[in-house]
């Protein structure tokens, strides 16, 4: 009994040693890899990167890691327009079967998913928001949008004529779609700018836009986006998506 009782103790010592290990490799490969994220990406700050399942140090040998989880405070996305980018919040990706090289310089996740936000005011910048001529003496551009409720975008048009602003600005409930690798906004009904009757493309060219995301982190793209209170969320997948590398 009590060469049992010193082989448990030996035991417990054991596996406890383990874990604090195990638990100390997989802090210093989330460090490691997080800082190599943010070079690869060129992010202003460090991102978080958790890695899931344990034991950690069995998966290394294994040479492929169940479960990555990244978060992404801000990500400046490329918008197709020469330097412009756009401000992208809280993007989040969760990261399965990521395999890595024999020296860990580089890793890459079989699958994809996540979600993120485009504020309402970053996605104005966007928006035709220059004064543009509809008519004869009236000129109108987009001044705000908002959460219009059931998943619409509300857009506040602003109307002058003959050059005087029209006190209460025009709202637009607008659809938002994906299309390729950009958000879309439509407008579901047209508004009318004073009694001349304009062609649906002039008012289009004021109420309608899209923004493009050039390059998203490791090659994920969009798959849905959904108007919410404070902007557009938007959900992004991907397969062989590179975590750094």
């Amino acid at each position: 009994m009590r060469a049992l009782r010193i082989l448990l103790i030996v035991a417990v010592i054991l596996g406890g040693l383990f874990v604090l290990v195990d638990r100390v490799a997989v802090h210093f490969a989330e460090s490691e890899a997080a800082g190599r994220l943010k070079t690869s990406e060129n992010l202003a700050g460090t991102p978080d990167v958790s890695i899931k399942g344990f034991p950690f140090l069995t998966q290394v040998a294994g040479g492929e890691l169940d479960d990555i989880e990244v978060g992404i405070k801000d990500y400046e996305a490329p918008t197709g327009k020469g330097d412009e980018k756009i401000r992208i919040d809280d993007l989040n990706a969760d990261m399965k079967g990521v395999k890595f090289s024999g020296n860990y310089r580089s890793a890459t996740a079989s699958t994809a998913t996540g979600t993120a936000l485009i504020t309402y005011a970053e996605l104005l910048k966007t928006a035709n928001s220059e004064t543009t001529q509809v008519a004869p003496g009236i000129t109108a551009r987009v001044i705000g949008l908002s959460d219009g409720g059931h998943g619409k975008i509300k857009v506040a048009v602003e109307v002058e004529t003959a050059g005087v602003k029209v006190p209460t600005p025009i709202h637009v409930l607008s659809s938002v779609a994906v299309q390729g690798d950009s958000v879309k906004v439509n407008a579901d009904t047209l508004p009318t700018f004073g009694p001349a009757e304009l062609a649906e493309g002039r008012i289009r060219s004021i109420t309608d836009f899209q923004q493009k995301l050039d390059r998203l982190p490791g090659g994920i793209r969009l798959d849905k986006v959904e108007a919410a209170k404070d902007g557009v969320e938007i959900t992004v997948k991907g397969s062989d998506v590179r975590l750094v590398g």
